[in-house]
């Protein structure tokens, strides 16, 4: 079997104690018991029998009770092979079932059994010499006392043994000297084998055949073994059997697949509906739906690898219906009350308008009426007496008695109450209620929870969803109606919006920046210089200049997003140095990009943003009314419930994911809102419609800061305050947008007729437009410092003189520098920088502040039970590319089942080192999807204060149920293809602890590479360490990594598994390969063990590089 000499010892050790230790102590004992008498021999037949019977008996229950003493014995240095020693003693030496071969020894050695019988020492030699030489069977035994060159006895052939003579004690249990065994040698009894080299004999084990051979005149073999007859010995014969060992060496004395042998002297063929395998003491009754001929040596259980497959994709369809349709009607549901909310608020809006109508037409008939009757009473009182006294009911003195009420306002206002009812529809009643108390009034007729009116106005008491949707469209509409009064959004329509007691404060963040400066590490370039100004709540301020002025690096620097950079100067909030991050959850970014979820709708985008990062002690009412709020404000209504889209799916048009883009951030209602870029690719009525939702943000206080390309002059009218940069990041302008065209037209630059203002300065700053001046573009910075009096540093006061004549000179000094630069001092520069831009990004990751934000947003479980819905959303939706993953695992289960089999001789290693490849490869490669197709996303959501544990937590939870189904899948082809011994749960459960680890290793290259780069060291990673972990080095490096390969573990769980089921016949075998492999049948729980807690340190790799990870 190939087993190295260093193992010599312990396989020695292991037989030696195995083998001949226990029946040395049996027959020691059987050799006190008296011989039998051969005088009589000839006379009483019945006599002997029933002597040699008793004799037999006697042996044997003596035989049975020495496990529990040799048991210790063989556990304690060989408890890598055997875990169960008296199961396995009882598998490979328990005769009762039929002691006919000690019977018919005895009776053919008459009685002299004993004497012929090997003895420690002699088992010694064979098994030493058999590991020394690694042969495969033939003449291996060193030469001893008994055979060698000089005394060659016909005992020493194979197959044969000789005895030691009556007169002679022979000690069987001395493992020193070999006995002298040269009188009476014969054939090797049945049952029994005798090697080359040796005179004596050795039990076989249950699941071998030992029988007698024969001469096959053809070959010239002793059939079924594999050795010759002497030659120039006519006498000699063929004689038993001559080996045990593996069954590499010794496959002859295993019982034949498709036979089955109750002891090692018969050998039955397998009947037709059962199987027997290699080594088999019994048939097995083959399964239902197998079809078993005669002679069959395994089942094929394909039938039930299909079947459970189709169950398994029937319950998984089923479930996916099941939970698409609840999702579905629990959308049409919501769609329902959401339009029957909207209805109702469009009617009660209705009502107040004709109520209105009715009220004005009222006050103008009166108007005209009172007209009239004062014309009349005035010419009365002229020709008339004094005054009379008043009638009850009529005016007092100092009242407004031009105000006679016409009869339809009287039977409103006057009646009494039950005939108001009884003449009043609906709608009337409607516009009585509005009347009487317009502010309280919520909808035609909706009472909520306790009917006293100060409870139902509030909307934690709202608990359904058609009253929380009533409530949030009831507030919109009233929203709508004050914004219609103020359409033209004019300034002092602004401060009659802020003004009303309906807008509700947000908590205000006012930005000021001194002397802001920032310059890039290592190159010493400046980025932005000498900054001063302030954005302030309530308003919205335009950033804009032409590329390269540092824009975008100016709302990162307020947001403290700016790494690997120096910043001097100081930046207040509200007046206080204190640091922009303590205000991280009010504070919302909108990036360039649109980075959002494509496989959610609008909505859930929104709604998730939403209950994330609003104030966990909001009422669920408040939060839809905001999230609707933003929806109507943004003209998302009619793209609400469609999908966003990806590159790969069509969505959403590029406008309204421009909108959606802006949305995630005014669901959060934030009090800082800077927005890069939010016009770009919109339409001018897009652009309008998302200013006017910006500007009805500013109105509840929210500061908002934005940078524009090229506004169309509508838009740039809406702005309050605009901030103009220069290349170098050099401030030009900083004030209220309206006065800008002011103060360009004092430094003598005039904006064209017909030229937007905006776009006329940016040429300018450009080069492309000149000033019409005498001065340079260059020189506006400095002259905005000059004219607010700030100081002008020394390198720009060169600025001042002409450009032209310096140009040049800078130009060649900075060729001649970078001439005069090194490749390596280039080199080394970069690294400076590459390494202080890391240093930076860690140290902006594990920056802790005070949180002054005033909000309590969702704790990490209840953000992780958010996460958890989204993401089973987002898996449901990606059904197809999961059963795409179930469908290629299974192909490769088929196709390894089919080609891999698991080997008796190997006990499956082959084809369990194919199914750790493939399993690894195809999971960890199905795996990388998890983090590395939202890592924009996840950075987006991270920075903005989501937490990243319940982000990982909720995605490592909802691949756990790829964990317990993938392992089905692919064993569902590959075990019932194969059929190995080791059970169907032991299998599942290593291979689910397999795709554990792998997912958790996958996760960490998900995460630290690019999706390229990840692929590739998915796909490889398994191959190289199923190549170390199958290599079985002693010493040295690779087997130092052999210890820490997860494949290791996995072969030695799969191939312990399916080794335990080799008993009697196999324990050779078994032991010899678990020793060459370092395996320990006691390991297998430690190699599940070792594979989660893999599993583990992967996720928690992955967990601290999601958490450290940045945008690149």
């Amino acid at each position: 079997m190939g087993i190295d000499k260093k193992g010599s010892s312990w396989i020695r050790n292991l037989v030696f104690c195995l083998i001949f230790l226990c029946f040395s102590l049996l027959l020691h004992v059987d050799s006190q018991i008296p011989p039998e008498d051969d005088t009589g021999s000839g006379d009483g037949g019945d006599s002997d029998d029933d002597n040699i019977e008793e004799r037999t008996r006697a042996m044997y229950d003596r035989f049975s009770n020495i496990g529990e003493t040799v048991g210790p014995m063989i556990l304690e240095p060989f408890s890598f092979c055997i875990k169960d020693v008296y199961a396995d003693w009882n598998a490979a030496f328990d005769f009762k079932g039929d002691l006919s071969f000690l019977t018919q020894c005895i009776r053919n050695t008459k009685g002299d059994m004993m004497q012929r019988l090997c003895t420690v020492a002699e088992v010694k030699l064979y098994f030493s010499s058999y590991i020394q030489s690694g042969a495969s069977g033939g003449d291996f035994i060193s030469p001893n006392k008994n055979c060698n060159s000089t005394s060659w006895l016909s005992g020493c052939e194979p197959g044969w043994a000789c005895s030691a003579g009556e007169e002679d004690a022979i000690d069987l249990t001395s493992s020193k000297d070999l006995p002298d065994r040269t009188q009476d040698c014969q054939r090797c009894c049945e049952g029994f084998f005798c090697p080359q080299g040796l005179t004596c004999m050795i039990p076989c084990p249950l699941g071998s055949y030992c029988p007698l051979s024969q001469l096959n005149k053809d070959t010239g073999y002793c059939d079924p073994y594999h050795y010759k007859l002497p030659p120039g010995q006519p006498n000699h014969t063929c004689g038993g059997a001559n080996i045990w060992a593996d069954i590499k060496s010794s496959r002859e004395v295993f019982c034949s697949a498709g036979s089955f042998c109750p002891s090692t002297v018969e050998k039955k063929p397998c009947g037709s509906g059962y199987y027997c395998r290699t080594g088999s003491t019994t048939q097995t009754r083959c399964l239902k739906l197998t079809d078993c001929d005669p002679l069959s040596s395994n089942q094929n259980i394909t039938a039930y690898g299909v079947i459970l497959f189709g169950g398994l994709t029937f319950l998984l369809v089923f479930f996916y219906n099941c939970y698409d349709q609840v999702l579905s009607i629990r959308e049409r549901k919501q769609a329902k009350s959401r339009e029957a909310a909207a209805k109702s608020a469009k009617e009660t809006v209705q009502a107040r308008q004709v109520w209105k109508s009715a009220k004005d037409a009222a006050k103008k008939h009166a108007i005209v009426l009172q007209k009239s009757l004062s014309r009349t009473f005035s010419r009365r009182k002229s020709v008339r007496e004094p005054d009379q006294p008043r009638a009850d009911g009529q005016a007092k003195s100092g009242v407004d008695v031009a105000f006679p009420l016409p009869p339809t306002v009287t039977a409103i206002h006057m009646d009494p109450p039950d005939a108001r009812r009884q003449d009043s529809g609906s709608l009337t009643k409607a516009t009585r209620e509005i009347e009487e108390n317009p502010e309280a009034h919520e909808g035609l007729s909706f009472e909520i929870g306790d009917r006293n009116p100060k409870n139902n106005t509030k909307a934690k008491h709202r608990n359904t969803k058609s009253q929380i949707f009533r409530y949030a469209y009831n507030q919109i509409e009233k929203e709508k109606a004050l914004q219609e009064q103020n359409m033209d959004l004019t300034y002092s329509g602004i401060i009659t919006m802020a003004t009303d007691t309906e807008i509700r404060k947000r908590p205000t963040i006012e930005v000021s920046f001194k002397e802001l400066t920032l310059t890039l590490k290592a190159k010493n370039k400046h980025l932005l210089r000498c900054m001063t100004g302030k954005i302030s709540p309530g308003r919205v301020s335009a950033v804009m200049g032409p590329s390269g002025a540092g824009k975008t690096t100016f709302l990162s620097a307020l947001t403290g997003k700016a790494t690997g950079c120096v910043r001097t100067g100081s930046i207040l909030i509200n007046g206080k140095a204190e640091s922009i991050h303590s205000y991280k959850k009010i504070i919302g970014f909108v990036p360039q990009d649109d980075i959002v979820h494509g496989n959610l709708t609008v909505e859930e985008n929104l709604w998730f943003s939403a209950r994330c990062r609003l104030s966990a002690k909001l009422p669920r009412a408040e939060k839809v009314l905001v999230v609707e709020r933003v929806i109507e404000s943004l003209g998302l209504q009619s793209a609400r419930d469609s999908l966003v889209g990806t590159v790969e799916m069509r969505g959403i048009s590029g406008g309204q994911r421009k909108r959606v883009n802006v949305g995630l951030e005014m669901v959060m209602e934030p009090s800082l809102l800077i927005l890069d870029e939010p016009t770009s690719g919109l339409d001018s009525s897009s652009s309008l419609l998302l200013l006017r939702a910006l500007r009805r943000e500013a109105i509840e206080g929210v500061n908002i800061c934005m940078v524009v390309h090229q506004p169309s002059y509508t838009l740039f009218k809406m702005f309050d305050d605009l901030i103009l940069l220069a290349k170098g990041g050099l401030l030009v302008y900083l004030g209220p947008a309206k006065k800008v065209e002011e103060y360009f037209a004092a430094l003598g630059i005039a904006v064209p007729e017909r030229v937007n203002p905006p776009d006329h300065f940016i040429d300018i700053l450009e080069g492309i437009a000149k000033p019409g001046s005498d001065f340079n573009y260059k020189e506006l910075p400095i002259r905005w410092m000059v004219h607010n009096g700030y100081a002008v540093p020394l390198d720009l006061q060169n600025d001042l003189a002409p450009v032209e004549s310096s140009e040049a000179p800078d130009g060649n000094r900075a060729a001649s520098s970078s001439a005069g630069q090194s490749f390596a001092s280039d080199l080394w520069q970069d690294l400076k920088c590459f390494v202080q831009l890391k240093s930076d990004h860690i140290k902006h990751d594990l920056l802790m502040t005070h949180d002054l934000s005033n909000r309590a947003t969702p704790g990490v479980f209840q953000q992780c039970k958010y996460f958890l819905g989204r993401v089973g959303k987002q898996r449901l939706r990606e059904a197809r590319i999961q059963a795409v993953d179930y469908l290629i695992l299974l192909l490769a289960g088929a196709c390894l089942g089919t080609l891999a089999k698991v080997s008796d001789e190997t006990f499956g290693a082959s084809g369990y080192s194919y199914t750790v490849i493939a399993v690894s490869l195809l999971c960890k490669i199905a795996a990388l999807r998890t983090f590395s197709l939202d890592k924009l996303q996840y950075w987006r959501e991270s920075s903005s204060g989501m937490s990243t544990l319940a982000h990982f937590l909720a995605k490592d939870l909802i691949d756990h149920f790829n964990i317990i189904i993938k392992p089905v899948v692919y064993l569902s082809m590959f075990y019932f293809f194969n059929n190995p011994r080791s059970s169907f749960l032991e299998n599942y459960i290593v291979l689910a602890c397999l795709v554990y680890c792998v997912t958790g290793i996958s996760y960490a290259f998900a995460i630290c590479f690019e999706p390229g780069s990840a692929q590739l060291w998915s796909a490889l990673l398994p191959v190289v360490l199923t190549l170390i972990a199958t290599q079985h080095k002693e010493d040295g490096f690779v087997s130092t990594i052999d210890d820490v390969c997860y494949p290791k573990w996995a072969l030695e769980a799969f191939i312990i598994a399916n080794a335990q089921r080799y008993p009697g016949v196999w324990l050779i075998s078994r032991c010899g390969a678990l020793y060459k492999s370092k395996y320990d049948v006691n390991h297998w729980s430690i190699c599940l063990c070792i594979l989660i807690v893999t599993g583990q340190i992967g996720r928690i790799v992955a967990f601290n590089l999601l958490l450290f990870s940045q945008k690149r």
